[in-house]
Parts: structure tokens; sequence; C-alpha cells
């Protein structure tokens, strides 16, 4: 009976039925798409965070720096969880005297761990090295080739590409780590490391990490992973809210055509009622017998129903 009432009165009101099946349509499309971006947000900001560089910086006490097998222990703890890119940093001069920072790294992972960078051109063969925007204009009278030197020690070094970030790294010289122990015999001073996962799953590597190296010092870089929690907590609130703005939306939308038939047949049911009321008197003035209620009572049944539409 239920089913048959909702079907006559959707086959009469159709305009207010297909309102109804719409909003239901169009709230279930959204909340589902919604809801699969609150499932997938989390990956996707972490895809976005590491193209922001490392999230996790170790430093070396000693000042020849890390050996390579505290290199390969770092490596070997950090797994494929992360991509740990080592840095060897050294205050060369060049031909007139001028301080310049030079930098010693695997050109191959720094480009995987900094994509954010802006290079001109990246280092291919021995001898090349990578100039920020302001080291090569303290470089730029020098044609072709330069020469720097620490401790008594030069390399000759020629241009493959420009730097720009917009931080410290417009000042320095980049060149291939081999190179840079070999003209300095310094070692990695500093790991910069790209970790993978959510920031509670960082923060458990961070001890991990300084048990590995005890000497050295392991800190989060925290603007990283704080703006990274801070993003995914409001991004996802912003996805469920509007789910459920949605879904409510539409119910109410639902509820106000429910009760525009409600209201259609409130003459009805008021015709029911009276006729309700009425036989029940009759029933109580006139004392007649049971049987007689019970034809009335199925005598009613028998006109709501013919009255519906």
């Amino acid at each position: 009976m239920y089913f048959r009432m909702l079907y006559r009165a959707a086959m009469l009101r159709r305009g207010q039925a297909a309102s109804a099946l719409t909003a239901i349509i169009v709230a279930s499309a959204a909340a589902t798409a919604m809801l699969n971006l609150y499932v997938d947000v989390q990956a996707k900001l972490r895809k976005e965070f590491r193209n922001f560089g490392a999230n996790i910086v170790m430093q070396s006490r000693s000042p020849q720096g890390f050996t390579p097998g505290e290199l390969q222990s770092i490596k070997t703890t950090v797994g494929d969880r992360g991509l740990a890119v080592p840095f060897s940093y050294a205050v060369a001069r060049d031909p007139r005297d001028q301080a310049v920072v030079a930098v010693g790294t695997d050109f191959d992972l720094a480009r995987k761990l900094n994509p954010w960078w802006s290079v001109s051109g990246w280092p291919s063969s021995k001898g090349q090295a990578l100039l920020g925007v302001r080291a090569e204009r303290l470089l730029s009278s020098q044609n072709g080739g330069f020469t720097i030197f620490f401790e008594g020690n030069s390399i000759q070094l020629t241009p493959a590409g420009t730097l720009r970030t917009g931080a410290d790294e417009d000042s320095r010289i980049y060149l291939s780590l081999p190179e840079f122990e070999a003209w300095t015999g310094l070692g990695p001073t500093t790991v910069e490391i790209a970790a993978f996962g959510t920031p509670a799953e960082i923060d458990e590597l961070l001890p991990r990490l300084q048990q590995s190296i005890s000497t050295a010092e392991v800190h989060a870089v925290r603007q990283v992973t704080e703006g990274e929690a801070n993003v995914l907590a409001k991004t996802r609130s912003t996805l469920f809210s509007s789910a459920a703005f949605i879904v409510c939306t539409a119910a109410l939308c639902v509820l106000a055509t429910l009760m525009g038939w409600v209201f259609d047949r409130r003459r009805d049911f008021a015709n029911g009622a009276r006729h309700v009321g009425r036989g029940g008197a009759e029933e109580r003035i006139e004392k007649r017998g049971a049987a007689q209620i019970v034809l009335a009572t199925l005598a009613m049944l028998e006109e709501d129903v013919h009255r519906l539409p």
C-alpha cells in the first residue's frame, strides 16, 4: 500500500517528484566525490609537499663530516621511506680573494630532492659546476671557466647552468661530491632527507636516525612538517563539511517535497477524521453492537482507499 501511494503521488506530481529525485542524485554524486577526495587528499598533499625539499636535516659534529659507513647507515635507516642526499660545504676564494661558498653533492639526488629549484642547466660531466645567480655575478668577469681556491688547493670549473631559488643557494657554487672531496679532503657534513609519511611517522623516524649516528644532530624542518599537518587538517575538514552541507541541503529539498504532498492531502485527512468522529458518536449514542462497528470501520477503510489518487 505504501509503495502504491508513493507511486501514484509521483505520477500525479511529476514536477515535485523530479525535483526530489534530482536533489538526491546531485547530493549522492557530490558527496561521493567529496568523500573520495577526503580519502585521497593525504597522499596527494604528501606528494606535493615533497616538492618543497627536505623535511629532516642531519648534521655531523665532526669537521671531517660523515664517513662512508655512516652515510650507508643513514640510507639503510631511511630505506624506501624517503630520499637522503649528502652535502659538503667549504668557504672558498676566487682569484680576487673574494669569499664564495662551494658545495659538493650528488646532482642526480639533489635534482630529485629539490624539483622546485629553477635551474637553467644541470652539470653532466666532470669539471662542470652549477652557479647560483649571485655567485655567477661574482665570477662574471672571468670568461668561460673559473678557478676557486681552498687552503692552497685550486680547482678549475666550467659553468653548466645557473640556479635561482631566492634563498642562500643563489650565492653558492655546486660541484659533484667526488670532485669536492678530492679538492678539499672534506666529507659530507650535512644530509638532507625528504621522508615520506604522516607527521607522526616522520617524528617516529627522528629517534631512529639519531640512534643510527649518535654523534650527529638530527632535527625536523618544522616549517614543512607542521605546514603539511595544518594544510591536511584544514583541507579534510573543508571537504567533510562540504559533503555534510550538500547532503543536508538535499535532505531539506526532499523533506519540503514530501511536506508539500502532505499539505495537498490535508483536506482528505480532515474529512476522514470527521467521518471517524461521526461514526464514534453514533456508536455511543445508538449503542450499536460490535458487529455494526466493525462493518462501519471496514466501510470507512474502503472509502479511504477509493479516495487515494
